[in-house]
């Protein structure tokens, strides 16, 4: 192919679409929203594959312990009658550490034991942890419910220990 192939016998490299979009009139972003939307509905992302994500977030501190999930009173605890929403009660192992943890409505409340200085992060998705202290009991609060999944991070001097993820 030589330049006189082009129209007027020169290519100038204009009619070929530039870094402002096709000549068709095309917006590339809306396209791509468009099509991202479109996705989202005809294909969402399997509900596994979230957790396998968050559950590869919390691990990015691979020097931490994983705490597991030793008690949880929406499996193993009896429902008692007449109280019709009671709080959410978790406890986690971690060698000698348990974290004992209430989930509720207006947040968490919980306590680290044995009682030792730390600090707890509550983690809810890729956003940034919200730091909340423990007092000289091991106790602590978070103001907020997590929105959505949440894991939390005990830092206590040198160790960091990680709990599962899991829904409020």
């Amino acid at each position: 192919m030589d330049h006189d192939d082009f129209p007027g016998g020169e290519f100038t490299g204009r009619d070929l679409p530039g870094p402002e979009g096709p000549e068709d009139g095309l917006d590339g972003d809306l396209l791509e929203e468009e099509l991202r939307q479109a996705a989202t509905v005809l294909d969402p992302v399997p509900e596994a594959l979230i957790q396998l994500a968050l559950d590869a977030y919390a691990l990015h501190d691979l020097d931490a312990r994983i705490a597991e999930l030793a008690f949880d009173s929406l499996v193993d605890a009896l429902p008692v009658r007449g109280v019709p929403a009671a709080p959410r009660m978790l406890t986690f192992q971690a060698g000698d550490l348990t974290l004992d943890v209430e989930v509720t409505g207006e947040g968490l409340i919980g306590q680290v034991l044995p009682p030792q200085p730390a600090r707890i992060e509550v983690l809810a998705g890729p956003r940034s942890a919200r730091p909340v202290d423990v007092d000289t009991l091991g106790r602590f609060a978070s103001e907020a419910p997590p929105p959505g999944p949440f894991a939390l991070r005990l830092r206590t001097g040198d160790e960091v220990i990680v709990t599962e993820w899991l829904r409020a």
